[in-house]
């Protein structure tokens, strides 16, 4: 299960709560590549690398603005990797999957790994610098 855990709050309430939304889609995830009942998950795939463009670029947004707000040092090195993620994520070929399903749910697999790896590395190694403890 895929979920904010205590470690991962900074204390920040408005990017914990986003956080929080990134684990569920992450969680979202992981229900389509479980769900056996759905055989074509191409327009799933869409629908959430879409929504995860946009939540992110939204999230990336506020994030940055707080960094912004503190004078974070090292904000513009923040805003490299938040960049690469997006590009990531418009990586993802779902124009060439088709109705082949064993590719579809390889697809989904990838996009949980790179999704979870990314996001606990990038909240417990990059976001912590920012935190005021």
């Amino acid at each position: 299960m895929y979920e904010m855990k205590p470690e991962y709050y900074t204390g920040i309430d408005t990017i914990d709560k986003e956080h929080t939304r990134l684990f569920e889609l992450a969680q979202e995830t992981k229900d389509l590549l479980c769900d056996d009942f759905i055989l074509d998950k191409t327009d799933n795939l869409v629908h959430l690398i879409s929504e995860l463009i946009n939540y992110t670029r939204t999230h990336f947004s506020h994030e940055e603005e707080y960094q912004r707000s503190i004078n974070y040092p090292d904000i513009e090195a923040h805003i490299a990797l938040h960049r690469k993620f997006e590009d990531k994520l418009m990586e993802f070929d779902l124009d060439s999957l088709g109705d082949d399903y064993t590719s579809q749910n390889a697809t989904v697999e990838e996009l949980l790994g790179f999704l979870t790896s990314w996001l606990i590395n990038h909240i417990l190694q990059v976001d912590m610098r920012y935190v005021k403890k």
